[in-house]
């Protein structure tokens, strides 16, 4: 079918009179399919697009800051959207937040520039992977139990090692359509929060598909005394994924902060 020049030119019309607005918001991810669309499953993409098509009556798509795994959560995750509604803003909040399930809390909506992009305007991203030794019923939806020893200060070791490299295609997971394994990591390390919990801070430009986990599985092998420092260096510069520890379970991660 022939696009004529008037039609275009509606088109291109319609796009100036569109604004951009980024959403503030947190989830709990136990019960979605990760962040992205998913033919048969319910995502946070999909629950945020629901519901602000709903309110604003015109098909809304969201562009999310990252693409969390089944089972991730986020403390702070960023989305934009664009439409021509006007609307006041706190009040779009307020009932967004009255119509989505109890698991995603909106913080705030607020207009941006155009040229502002969830993903690729964002400069850093931090994710927290928890852990406890001792069996604690009230955190274990959230946090991973191990059942031996940890050295966390080889664990530090190995973490500040991250930071002298920029390839890990050895803690990106099998298959990923990605284009470059590249990453820029600027903090990797165990903190500890009581005698017997810990998280692992890392904090990147990017990161790539399964890379957290895979990093903290592979640092839990240092930990158990499986796996030296030279090890570790030796898994990172081989580039394969095979080389590196298990995968982690996606429970005990979190998107913790998004920086623009």
């Amino acid at each position: 079918m022939r696009i004529t020049n008037y039609e275009l030119f509606c088109t291109f019309a319609q796009n100036l009179r569109k604004m951009r607005y980024f959403v503030w918001f947190c989830y709990d991810g136990t019960n979605y399919h990760g962040w992205q669309v998913q033919p048969n499953g319910i995502t946070v993409q999909s629950e945020l697009e629901r519901c602000l098509s709903l309110l604003l009556r015109e098909q809304i798509q969201v562009t999310g800051a990252g693409r969390t795994d089944a089972g991730v959560h986020a403390r702070q995750m960023a989305a934009h959207f664009d439409t021509d509604a006007v609307f006041d803003a706190a009040l779009l909040t307020k009932k967004l937040n009255g119509l989505l399930h109890h698991d995603i809390a909106v913080d705030r909506i607020e207009p941006v520039a155009s040229d502002m992009h969830a993903r690729f305007s964002a400069t850093s991203r931090t994710y927290h992977y928890y852990i406890h030794t001792k069996k604690n019923p009230f955190i274990q939806q959230y946090s991973q139990e191990m059942h031996y020893l940890l050295d966390f200060e080889k664990m530090n070791e190995a973490g500040c090692a991250l930071m002298e490299y920029d390839d890990f295609g050895a803690f990106c997971k099998a298959g990923s359509d990605v284009k470059t394994t590249i990453c820029h990591v600027t903090h990797a390390q165990w903190h500890q929060t009581s005698p017997s919990e810990w998280y692992f801070e890392i904090t990147a430009n990017r990161f790539l598909r399964n890379m957290v986990r895979a990093v903290v599985g592979t640092l839990i092998e240092v930990g158990r005394g499986r796996m030296s420092i030279d090890d570790f260096r030796q898994v990172i510069e081989g580039k394969q994924r095979t080389q590196a520890g298990e995968s982690m379970p996606a429970k005990a991660l979190f998107l913790e902060e998004v920086k623009y």
